[in-house]
């Protein structure tokens, strides 16, 4: 029998309209309990909005969603159990990093005891006693992502986490996230580094300028993507002759610094190397390519980089 998959987020036509615009337009998706979800899309396309309406913090102009099992008409039954960070952490400057967990733990009735629990789990401990201005841009986030797990919670929302992050601290960010999904947390992460969700997120929901475009595995949508044969000549004045030759067998072509990107399935490989030695061409290298979670947003959309 089929292992029934439990729902942590359901939408069903959730909407959200500013005067005559629709930061959401009749958003259905699913977020599967215990899974890294990404929420992708360009900045403006609703994922905040929609993050707002989850939390209860926007009412909806029509559809309906359900968080952790009850529905966000009442907030109140699910936020004890939801860990969110929106739009960037806010602390008090002048106190430390320890300090600031220890007031956001007393305002909500949690254990002291977790805030050090937690320093540990966002690499913090070290710092945890230095005020909150000195820490980089980083280090702020990590503290935001602890502040979002007092409750202990069952869901996580972040927005935006690596936001302005350098690469490391990236990493970092994706090293916690990563962590909790394997202790059974569900987190529910927004992004427009689209790269970023590729490397951490199961399943993706999808929104461009207010409608979502997929919501499923990230597998699912990568796989259904045509590959990209990228073959590169030995000399590069064989380059328009090969895709000449290409072309008049019927192949898609585009040339791309000095690469012939041909689309067509990986099988094709051998029979464009075959007509390209017929041809008198050597070929110095030929490969298969996927298309990234980038290219095929911006193939769905119809937008270009």
């Amino acid at each position: 029998m089929e292992k029934i998959e439990k729902i942590a987020i359901s939408a069903s036509d959730l909407t959200k309209i500013y005067g005559e615009r629709a930061a959401l337009s009749h958003g259905n998706f699913i977020v599967p309990e215990g899974s890294i979800c990404g929420f992708v899309g360009p900045n403006g396309s609703g994922k905040t909005t929609t993050i707002r309406m989850l939390l209860g913090l926007i009412e909806p102009s029509g559809g309906t969603a359900t968080v952790l099992g009850e529905s966000i008409s009442h907030p109140e039954k699910y936020l004890p159990y939801v860990g969110a960070m929106i739009e960037g952490p806010a602390f008090y400057p002048a106190l430390s990093g320890r300090e600031n967990l220890k007031v956001l733990a007393e305002l909500g009735g949690f254990p002291l005891s977790r805030v050090d629990q937690l320093l540990e789990k966002v690499d913090l401990a070290d710092r945890g006693g230095s005020k909150f201005k000195t820490y980089s841009l980083g280090m702020k986030q990590r503290l935001g992502i602890a502040a979002a797990l007092l409750p202990n919670p069952k869901l996580l929302i972040l927005d935006e986490p690596t936001n302005g992050l350098d690469p490391s601290g990236i990493q970092e960010v994706r090293g916690i996230i990563r962590e909790l999904a394997d202790s059974g947390t569900t987190v529910f992460v927004s992004s427009h580094i689209l790269s970023e969700l590729e490397m951490i997120c199961e399943y993706l929901v999808m929104l461009r300028e207010g409608k979502v475009i997929f919501s499923g595995r990230t597998q699912e949508l990568l796989s259904g993507q045509k590959p990209i044969i990228i073959a590169k000549p030995e000399y590069e004045v064989d380059l328009t002759n090969l895709a000449k030759k290409l072309s008049d067998s019927g192949f898609n072509i585009s040339i791309v610094e000095g690469t012939l990107h041909i689309d067509a399935a990986q099988e094709a490989s051998a029979a464009i190397n075959r007509l390209a030695f017929e041809s008198g061409i050597t070929l110095a290298s030929i490969s298969v390519v996927l298309p990234t979670l980038e290219e095929t947003f911006f193939e769905m959309t119809g937008d270009n980089k």
